[in-house]
């Protein structure tokens, strides 16, 4: 253990602080409290239990470079081959012939582990749990787990320790990045919200509420089944291989879904009627897009030299997403088409940061651009942070908004006509008709949602070969869904910067106990507060009941009615720290960013729409500290039920980068919108917006594949596979019911091979190694994403052979399989469809065996 000397002042500060918060809580009735002793170690029992390990105490940490510690480590490794450019086992058949000793393998993970193993089966390489165990064995080359970046060459005994970044290269870290990566496509047809009781849609029987997950023993096989009712009382059981048939309900409210009667014929029928609409959707949908991609716009020329000054002056590190989203951004502007771009990202998620490379960008190459804002605040901060970040480059930037004076405004309308304004920020302003641009190039809409549909139009009337970024944190479930269909370019920025926390929400009726310790917990650890009061009227008042309530808090007061003068200098006093506690209105929503204020109290949070409610939130938590968001609520009795879901809605959505999470649940809260047209009804409503999605994207796809698309090829586009075997997570290896129903969902959801791997590894790291059944559910989805790729529509194998069932147009050579039946008498054509075998497979690993040589023989015939 490495020990900073100033481990014990720490400690002995932390526990005086819970016990003073305990003795101003103690007495609070309704919210008993815990004694400190039961919850928290002593400082003296924390110090016992460190030094009871060998320990290093390092001094001076707070010194002028405390990254300068170092240890004395052996020898490096030095791995001459470029891992890129050679084969894994190539690379480690050099290492072990040059080097005279033990090879010891250190995967990242478990997971890792288990993967590696597979991947050198041939090989008699041996898995060992500790140091200890290696050393004591007599096996010449082992893989342990260790997440190093280098290796090192030991001397006594002699060996030669050899990491998985060594040997796989870039391909590790690459591997890491996709596991970041968020699928927009799952966010909305994922379990991950399901409870006992929530409406879910299967895709062949329709819409019925989840009741839990049962094992059942059909013909001798023990597996796992989802049970369904439906009305009347009906059940359904499907199995969790079959999990990807479900989804998650919206449309309506969960308690008003509209359940279906099995085998009534009313789910066929309104799945026909949705579909018929969805049919007429997808065309118009597909006009739209063949119209913007008819219109030429201009194809933005890349100053590499300059870019790559701009991009390395970027004081942060890029996360993958953020990355990702900007190479789009940079293709689209290369590109011949205008660009209509959505980039969605969390609150502090690098949004600003795309934007400002998308301006560089077209600003190089003499364009002009626009960048509209829905609040003077926002228009304000981002002017300051362009100018910031512009500060080395001979671009003006100018700003429209009412914080500028008429000499200001005067100059930017002129400079946009003239072309003497590089960049322009502001508010509505941008949209009226005395603004004339020279060259508009690019227009940047921040936070979409705040604007109104006449804005909209106004927007799209400016220039009809303009390129367009929006960036939003939760979009409209409108734009949301025309992103899914394709007809807008989507980019998700989903992965948290660095050291970057969950905000910690409470919804809690008014206490003043518990906004006095919420006030001073923040001040005592060097913070600010904000206090969201949306009341101008009495917002004296309440600023009042604050000091009384903590009367060491230094209040300061902001609203939109102020004088504009008078509001920039309240907000540069909180910014700069002359005041801990900003009592506002939600003229802050996209306003400031202020990295020291780390708690918010909202008041009346009832009043507040959802999607108000994450922004809102949003604007605490943007450095390494822990945030908290307390929603402060009369009794629950005086507020609506829709509040209520509101609330629940915002206090469970805890994690980082849930914006399109929130999106769904806006969509069950308040209906879910058409893609095209006004209305706020429709088929959605009556097969739930994750099929309808689902749906839709198939059918644009053999649209625009030039196919005529009916129902039963729509929705036959699933494979089922049944081998008779146990294919389950058991319950002695992962007791929680929800965590299993989310990693069955994941599993039957995987799109790929790659991608089950990944979850077969994040399963191992997080749950250990597993026992047959498991890997016998990795081996059979395995074989359905095969299957898939070569047009079988269902495979049924037991311990007397079974059938393979082909679509109507497989992906296969008919010839080669009227070979394949010729040759080998175990294998008969059944009607067109079906190929029927004979063979005797009594256990699961001869039908697996079997399956993998079929479907070798078949691929191979194939690509032949």
């Amino acid at each position: 253990v490495v020990l900073d000397e100033a481990v014990e002042a720490m400690a002995e500060r932390f526990g005086a602080a819970v016990n003073e918060r305990y003795e101003q809580l103690r007495h609070d009735l309704e919210r008993p409290l815990v004694k400190p002793a039961r919850l928290f170690a002593e400082p003296s029992e924390l110090l016992a239990g460190v030094l009871a390990h060998a320990c290093v105490q390092v001094c001076g940490l707070s010194g002028p470079d405390p990254e300068q510690i170092e240890f004395a480590t052996h020898t490096p490794v030095r791995v001459p081959i470029d891992a890129r450019a050679a084969a894994p086992f190539a690379l480690l058949a050099d290492h072990i012939q040059r080097c005279d000793g033990r090879v010891l393998l250190l995967a990242d993970s478990l997971g890792r582990r288990e993967s590696m193993l597979e991947l050198f089966q041939h090989q008699t390489f041996r898995a060992f749990d500790t140091w200890q165990d290696f050393l004591a064995a007599d096996a010449p080359v082992g893989i342990a787990v260790a997440a190093l970046h280098d290796g090192a060459e030991i001397d006594a005994p002699r060996l030669s320790l050899l990491t998985e970044g060594q040997l796989f290269g870039e391909r590790a870290a690459q591997r890491r990045r996709r596991r970041a990566t968020t699928d927009q496509e799952a966010v909305i047809r994922n379990l991950t919200e399901l409870r006992p009781g929530a409406p879910v849609v299967h895709e062949q029987h329709g819409v019925g509420r989840y009741i839990r997950l049962e094992v059942l023993t059909v013909g001798g096989v023990t597996n796992e089944f989802i049970k369904i009712e439906y009305a009347d009382g009906d059940n359904l059981y499907v199995p969790v291989s079959a999990l990807d048939r479900i989804s998650r309900y919206s449309g309506v409210d969960p308690d008003h879904a509209p359940l279906h009667k099995l085998g009534s014929g009313q789910w066929e029928k309104a799945r026909r009627k949705a579909h018929e609409k969805i049919r007429d959707v997808a065309a118009e949908l597909l006009e739209i897009h063949a119209r913007r991609a008819a219109r030429k716009g201009h194809s933005f020329k890349l100053d590499r030299a300059g870019y790559g000054a701009f991009e390395a002056a970027f004081p942060f590190e890029e996360t993958p997403d953020q990355l990702d989203a900007i190479s789009a951004v940079q293709a689209d502007m290369q590109g011949d088409q205008p660009m209509d771009r959505l980039v969605c990202g969390d609150v502090g998620f690098g949004k600003t940061e795309v934007a400002m490379r998308a301006a560089f960008i077209a600003v190089n190459d003499g364009h002009q651009v626009a960048i509209l804002v829905p609040t003077t605040l926002l228009a304000r901060q981002h002017y300051e942070s362009f100018k910031d970040r512009f500060a080395d480059w001979p671009v003006r930037i100018g700003q429209l908004s009412r914080f500028g004076d008429s000499k200001e405004t005067k100059a930017t309308l002129a400079g946009l006509t003239d072309g003497t304004v590089d960049i322009v920020i502001g508010t509505h302003k941008l949209l009226g008709k005395d603004i004339r641009f020279k060259r508009l190039g690019l227009l940047i809409i921040d936070e979409e949602h705040r604007f109104g549909v006449r804005q909209k139009e106004k927007i799209k009337a400016l220039r009809a070969d303009i390129d367009i970024l929006t960036l939003t944190a939760t979009p409209i479930p409108r734009t949301l869904n025309m992103a899914l269909a394709g007809t807008r370019e989507l980019s998700i920025i989903a992965t948290a910067p660095s050291r970057r926390l969950a905000i910690k929400t409470f919804v809690r009726e008014w206490s003043s106990s518990l906004l006095r310790e919420a006030i001073l917990r923040e001040i005592g650890r060097g913070g600010q507060v904000y206090f969201v009061h949306n009341e101008v009227e009495n917002i004296q008042e309440m600023a009042q009941t604050i000091i009384e309530i903590a009367p060491e808090a230094r209040v300061a007061v902001a609203h939109g009615q102020m004088r504009e003068r008078d509001l920039e200098q309240v907000m540069l006093d909180f910014y700069h720290g002359r005041c801990n506690v900003l009592l506002c209105t939600t003229i802050i929503e996209t306003g400031i960013d202020v990295p020291n204020a780390n708690t918010m109290i909202i008041n009346r949070a009832d009043k507040f729409g959802l999607a108000q409610l994450y922004q809102l939130r949003g604007r605490v938590g943007r450095s390494h500290h822990r945030a908290y968001a307390y929603l402060v609520i009369p009794h629950r009795k005086e507020i609506t039920a829709d509040a209520v879901k509101r609330l629940e809605a915002i206090e469970s959505l805890e994690e980082l980068g849930v914006g399109f999470t929130l999106a769904t649940h806006d969509l069950e809260i308040r209906g879910a919108g058409e893609i095209l047209g006004e209305e706020q009804s429709g088929q959605i409503q009556e097969i739930g917006f994750g099929l309808y999605s689902e749906l839709l994207n198939r059918t644009v796809a053999a649209l625009k594949a030039g196919r005529e698309i009916d129902l039963d090829e729509v929705l036959d586009a699933r494979v089922e596979v049944e081998l008779h075997v146990p294919a389950l997570l058991p319950e002695d290896y992962l007791p929680d019911v929800h965590a299993r129903l989310i990693i069955y969902k994941r599993v039957a959801s995987a799109r790929s091979g790659a991608e089950l791997d990944d979850l077969r590894e994040e399963i191992i790291d997080r749950f250990g190694l597993f026992a047959e059944p498991v890997d016998n559910l990795f081996r059979v989805t395995s074989f359905k994403l095969e299957a898939e790729g070569l047009g079988i529509r269902r495979i049924d194998l037991g311990s007397r052979g079974g059938r393979i069932e082909f679509h109507t147009k497989p992906n296969i050579d008919p010839m080669r399989i009227i070979e394949l039946v010729q040759r080998d008498r175990a294998y008969r054509l059944d009607g067109g469809e079906k190929l029927r075998i004979t063979k005797e497979l009594p256990d699961a690993e001869s039908r697996f065996a079997e399956l993998k040589g079929l479907f070798e023989r078949l691929a191979r015939k194939q690509a032949a």
